[in-house]
């Protein structure tokens, strides 16, 4: 995994920095949670609550989650599809990133 650029950071209310960062993994661009600078596994984008609370729609992580208001989710995923766009492009045209 490499690490190309911060799409996302916040503080969360235990105190933790939650970065939510622009990842190539295996041929393609993903969002990849680090608390603390600690890569947390879990989905490529970040996924719809079940039950949402308040402002918090979506989340990232695998133990532990961080909840993403709707912004933050379409900010991190519109990133995300951005770069793969322009990757996909680029191999289309034939020379890779």
């Amino acid at each position: 995994m490499i690490v190309k650029r911060l799409l996302l950071k916040k503080i969360l209310q235990s105190g933790y920095i939650a970065e939510f960062n622009l990842v190539k993994r295996e041929g393609h661009y993903e969002a990849a949670l680090y608390l603390n600078g600690k890569y947390v596994g879990g989905p490529a984008v970040p996924q719809l609550l079940s039950s949402p609370r308040a402002e918090l729609t979506h989340w990232m992580g695998n133990r532990p989650t961080v909840g993403l208001t709707e912004s933050e989710a379409e900010q991190i995923a519109n990133q995300v599809e951005c770069e793969n766009e322009v990757l996909h492009h680029r191999v289309k045209s034939g020379w890779e990133a």
